[in-house]
């Protein structure tokens, strides 16, 4: 996945891309399709005026304004949407927030080459400056029109907030009065970096505003994919096989075609689907269908009590090749030469997203032509695989993204969903189908995070200062599985299941390797990725080189931190409002821990107790400070890195998903263990660091903070470092023995 979005540049006739019905006009960049322009267009008979496909203001001084990204708690539909509007210079009480087509060549994220993904942090860094120049171009087309109506220069003409000012004379003209008579000039003016605000001048970007979609959810108004009904809707239910990637051999269906309302029994692939009339009809025909599986699935043989010592082996033996993720210098050299050499060996294991709004989609199937409504992370790749399924194009497919009830990277790889209702609409043409799993099939068919163990080999000097940094992940791939191309293209560089690193860390020699190692189970992301994993590695191996060197883990940090100051800033933040120094109750600890990812640094100091009889770990207390460049919204910042740590105790000290011989032990609640009410934090402190960088990630960072933040608690309660995730009760029993 690329580090640097691709720069928006001047935005000039040649930046409009003609199109029909409610888009009209699209803002376009270079490397993008462009069509011919569109100029001279009037107002619509409805009275809204459309400078580009982005806006729509009618005539009463409304405005609508499109959100691309999927919005699924994280308030992107709030923040991108000001952006847009600070550069129109629009009365934000006045302004409509509406969901955008998934039209990729028109809304796509620069940061992903265009693609209609949110995924990965770059909702904001793709796509903020390319909405403020679409809202400033819409903003100078409104001044041109202005200037033609009052008959002035367009230079003696300013804006505030939906209103259109010209000081000499003292006339002011609303943007729904320009709306009613405004047309697309011909040139189309042009926009650059340059005519965007200065921060100073600033009325809605870094403004605390209430979320758009809040509204909705409390009035219930709001519509999820799980929501959605169509006319004549019909119900699907899948028998999936009791081991992932297993085919039907035989079927029985003669109980299944008697139950009342069944419409029809669909034989695929993976699985057998049913559709029927109602929802009951299709869990009773789901039911009473006697099939067979195959026994040939490599999946069969998946264990999760091996595959942890399989991979440990391989992390330690160098002869197993790895990608190199990172490199600086020799490390292999630099720590053979060493004094002293500190190994370490970590493992997490598998996660599960479990969303509360399980996967889902509901499909229409007529001719060629197909629509889709689900909640998903990435219309881009819904189109595509909804093309596959009915056999047609994806220009022939219609996806209307709907809310998203829970995301956490699973609908990221979600074209199972929209894939598998298009299979069966296919058999019911006209007609649309619904399918929404179980929360069983949900967590049989999910895409776990990876499995992995880790191993880190430091060199030090006789003081205990690093000279070589190796750093071995071990898992399988994600990118192979769902992106093969894209794997290909990198090289085996898979950074959702084996980004490693030193992070900033100022040491020369250096080394990141990932390993990949399958064995017939599909892994996928998950909130936070390979680095909610391996940034606990990264961090336990810090605490206990500060614990040798008998220094403060938060100096040593700052002293290898030296030549970055927005990370040591962050660092010293979190310490101080926590009150690192400050002596704890009896039985309790602080931890601490570093990262930097997205381009955002951050900084966690956690208040930790242990029982040792029972070996429960609790967190009492959270104290975070976050450098993420330009802050859009802080209340949406500040609610992510809440909910991040919240989020995060699950993978840390409870979450844990294993596989016998291809079948999951855990399928529903009762047997998989998310964070409780009861067990959050009493207190979540947020300290955003103002910058003028440009806007970095916060949605997956706070989540690789919590774990080693509690890891070096408890080696400061205990005078041993875990290094298993979850930190369960029974490891820590065991760690403690």
């Amino acid at each position: 996945m690329p580090e640097d979005a691709p720069r928006g540049v001047a935005l000039s006739r040649r930046s409009f891309l003609a199109s029909a019905g409610a888009v009209s006009i699209a803002v376009s960049f270079v490397g993008s399709r462009v069509g011919r322009a569109s100029a001279g267009a009037t107002t619509d008979a409805d009275g809204a005026f459309r400078p580009n496909a982005w806006v729509t203001i009618d005539g009463g001084g409304r405005v609508t304004i499109m959100s691309a990204p999927a919005e699924m708690g994280q308030g992107i539909m709030t923040g991108l949407p000001a952006c847009l509007a600070e550069e129109l210079d629009a009365d934000w009480s006045r302004v409509r927030v509406v969901q955008s087509p998934a039209r990729p060549e028109i809304f796509g994220n620069p940061a992903l080459r265009m693609e209609m993904s949110t995924y990965g942090d770059y909702s904001t860094q793709g796509y903020y400056e390319r909405v403020r120049l679409v809202g400033a171009q819409a903003r100078k087309v409104l001044l041109l029109n202005a200037a033609r109506v009052l008959r002035v220069p367009v230079a003696e003409l300013s804006t505030r907030s939906g209103m259109i000012v010209h000081a000499r004379s003292g006339r002011r003209m609303s943007y729904g009065r320009i709306a009613r008579i405004a047309r697309v000039p011909e040139p189309l003016p042009e926009v650059t970096t340059a005519d965007l605000k200065p921060r100073s001048e600033w009325r809605l970007i870094g403004r605390a505003l209430p979320r758009v979609d809040i509204p909705g959810k409390v009035d219930g108004s709001a519509v999820y994919g799980i929501d959605v009904q169509r006319p004549g809707m019909l119900y699907g239910a899948i028998l999936y096989p009791p081991v992932v990637h297993e085919r039907p051999l035989t079927i029985d269906d003669a109980d299944a075609k008697a139950v009342p309302g069944l419409v029809r029994i669909v034989p695929c692939a993976g699985f057998v689907g049913v559709v029927a009339e109602t929802v009951e009809a299709a869990q009773r025909g789901r039911s009473a269908l006697q099939v067979s599986w195959t026994a040939t699935a490599e999946a069969r043989r998946y264990d999760t009590g091996v595959v942890p010592e399989d991979y440990r082996r391989i992390a330690a033996d160098l002869g197993a090749a790895g990608v190199e993720m990172s490199r600086r210098g020799d490390a292999a050299a630099a720590i053979a030469r060493s004094p002293r050499v500190l190994s370490r060996e970590f493992l997490c294991d598998h996660v599960a997203h479990t969303a509360m709004e399980p996967m889902n989609a509901t499909a229409l199937v007529d001719g060629d032509r197909v629509e889709v409504w689900l909640s998903t992370q990435s219309p881009s790749a819904a189109m595509e695989q909804a093309a596959k399924a009915a056999g047609t194009t994806p220009d022939r497919v219609t996806i209307h993204s709907m809310l998203i009830g829970g995301g956490f990277g699973r609908l990221s790889d979600d074209a199972d969903a929209p894939y598998e209702a298009v299979l069966l609409a296919k058999n019911v043409p006209g007609r649309p189908v619904k399918l929404i799993r179980s929360r069983e099939d949900d967590f049989l068919n999910d895409k776990f995070r990876p499995l992995a163990a880790q191993r880190i080999d430091v060199g030090l000097d006789a003081d205990g200062n690093v000279q070589g940094w190796r750093h071995r992940i071990v898992s399988a791939s994600h990118f192979a599985r769902f992106n093969p191309k894209l794997y290909e293209q990198l090289h085996g560089q898979d950074f959702v299941a084996g980004l490693g690193g030193d992070v900033l860390y100022g040491w020369p020699d250096h080394l990141a390797q990932f390993v990949r190692a399958e064995r017939g189970w599909d892994v996928g992301p998950w909130r936070g990725v390979s680095f909610g994993y391996a940034n606990f590695a990264i961090e336990s191996v810090i605490d206990e080189i500060a614990d040798l060197q008998k220094s403060d883990p938060v100096e040593l940090r700052l002293r290898l931190l030296a030549q970055q100051p927005r990370a040591a800033q962050v660092l010293r933040t979190a310490g101080a409002m926590a009150g690192w120094e400050r002596a704890r109750p009896p039985g309790r600890a602080l931890g601490c821990a570093f990262a930097s990812m997205s381009k955002s640094y951050a900084a966690a100091v956690l208040e930790v107790s242990l029982e040792r009889v029972s070996g429960e770990i609790r967190v009492h207390e959270a104290w975070i400070a976050v450098d993420a460049g330009v802050i859009v919204n802080p209340n949406s910042v500040t609610a992510q890195l809440e909910g991040a740590t919240i989020m995060g105790l699950g993978p840390a000290l409870y979450e844990q998903i294993d596989v016998r011989n291809g079948e999951l032990a855990q399928s529903n609640f009762g047997a998989y263990r998310p964070p409780r009410m009861s067990q959050a934090p009493e207190a979540v402190h947020v300290s955003l660091i103002r910058s003028d960088e440009p806007p970095g990630g916060v949605g997956e960072i706070g989540i690789a903070l919590v774990a080693p933040a509690i890891g070096n608690a408890v080696a400061r309660l205990t005078g041993k470092w875990p290094r298993s995730l979850p930190m369960s009760p029974e490891r820590i029993r065991t760690l403690l023995q």
